[in-house]
């Protein structure tokens, strides 16, 4: 009787047709380069019908750019001048919400031509006021100042509190009323008029019973800082004296035997290092004291005045020049658009 060899024979679901999946694979990669590629040939379509367009409407978008291209050199020529002028202050005793809050109060008169109220609020004319047309103010700070206010910041802080500050935080929420130096710019029609605005500007916040307070608060603290470091250092060098006089003593006594004591000699040495050490560090801190005086001997400190005269503002982006031929060509464009479409949709319509 013959052995019948049984061999294993696989299931048609247990078997995977390669061929047929490479198949269903590039089809698919088909389809997608072709999507891809009418995306391109649609985005080129749409520049040659926009460039065709420019062709058939090129001499009308000439002759709009040339009309408004004089008529913007008629108007610059005709127009009076602007002039800038900028100061640079350092407000004290926070101060600076108050100089930003009257800037902004000028710019909102000078904007709605109010001169007559201008002109009160600045002590000045009112033709004098009538010449302002702008006034701007904003924070003067780079990176290196971000970082000493941060330094200034966290030296104020307990240890504990300082280890939650991260500086990059700090500097990302940094607030521009924070900044140390602020710039105050006028736009007028005059170039002196700035000048006569610098008094009242100052005298705005100078004049606040506020701020006056918390500058005498600042001075009186600032000297009884200043007389206590003059007297330590006075004690200071009463004991450094007095250690003088104590060793001359002990040089004039006779010597007895020759046993010498290393370790006295050694504690004088460090006792008369400390004090040199702590009167230098004295003549720190009064140093530092008097920089803070000068810093805060005014509620805003001017660190670059009002010019005499300002500097008339130009350039191509404060032309008309460039704005009206630009509003001209664009204007020109969106009315021949709309005709075109108008016209695609008559056609379509018919279809």
């Amino acid at each position: 009787m013959a052995n019948k060899s049984q061999t294993p024979n696989n299931s048609p679901s247990e078997e995977i047709d390669l061929g047929q999946l490479f198949q269903i694979l590039g089809n698919g990669f088909k389809k997608f380069f072709r999507f891809i590629g009418d995306i391109f040939k649609g985005i080129f379509h749409v520049i040659i019908l926009f460039l065709l367009f420019l062709q058939r409407h090129f001499l009308k978008f000439v002759i709009t750019g040339i009309i408004g291209l004089a008529l913007g050199i008629y108007l610059d020529m005709t127009k009076e001048p602007r002039y800038l002028s900028t100061m640079v202050v350092e407000p004290n005793f926070n101060s600076v919400q108050q100089l930003y809050n009257n800037i902004n109060f000028y710019h909102e008169l000078a904007e709605a031509q109010d001169s007559l109220a201008l002109s009160e609020a600045l002590d000045i004319s009112v033709k004098e006021a009538s010449f302002i047309k702008e006034f701007q103010v904003e924070s003067y700070s780079d990176e290196n100042q971000k970082v000493q206010l941060f330094d200034k910041f966290v030296r104020s802080l307990d240890s504990t509190t300082k280890k939650a500050i991260d500086m990059q935080n700090f500097l990302k929420n940094f607030n521009s009323l924070d900044a140390r130096f602020h710039t105050i710019s006028v736009i007028a029609s005059n170039s002196s008029i700035a000048k006569k605005l610098q008094p009242s500007i100052i005298g705005s916040i100078s004049r606040n019973e506020y701020f006056q307070l918390q500058q005498n608060i600042s001075d009186q603290n600032i000297n009884l800082q200043d007389s206590l470091y003059k007297k330590q250092l006075m004690e200071v060098d009463s004991l450094q004296q007095l250690y003088k006089r104590v060793m001359v003593k002990e040089a004039e006594k006779p010597m007895q035997g020759t046993n010498i004591n290393l370790g006295q000699g050694e504690g004088k040495e460090n006792k008369e290092l400390a004090l040199i050490t702590q009167v230098e560090r004295l003549k720190e801190n009064l140093v530092l004291l008097n920089e803070e005086r000068a810093n805060k001997s005014s509620i805003l400190n001017v660190i670059s005045a009002f010019p005499r005269s300002g500097v008339e503002v130009k350039g191509v982006l404060n032309s008309n020049k460039f704005w009206i031929p630009l509003g001209f060509v664009g204007i020109t464009l969106v009315v021949l658009s709309l005709l075109e479409l108008n016209s695609y949709l008559k056609k379509y319509k018919k279809k």
